[in-house]
């Protein structure tokens, strides 16, 4: 167990950021799986600008690695081409 106030502190900050971070990047997982199962492709062009933030967002705080983003946004982007 933590021995200085900071230390408990800083506990107790980890764990909110590891709870938000969790919420995020899983919004950002639902959303991504939405936008794959859309058939329209005036509906996905219109929600592709904002699913390429919410991974942008999450690249940027670390939450995933970069590559990662934009990997998926080549390949969401690719799915809005095909449609």
């Amino acid at each position: 167990m933590a021995n200085h106030k900071s230390a408990e502190k800083r506990i107790r900050q980890a764990e909110a950021k590891r709870l938000r971070n969790r919420y995020v990047a899983k919004t950002t997982r639902n959303a991504v799986r939405k936008f794959r199962a859309l058939t329209e492709k005036e509906e996905a062009q219109k929600q592709y600008p904002s699913v390429c933030s919410m991974l942008d967002k999450l690249a940027k705080r670390n939450i995933i690695h970069k590559n990662k983003a934009g990997n998926l946004k080549s390949k969401l982007a690719a799915h809005v081409n095909a449609l």
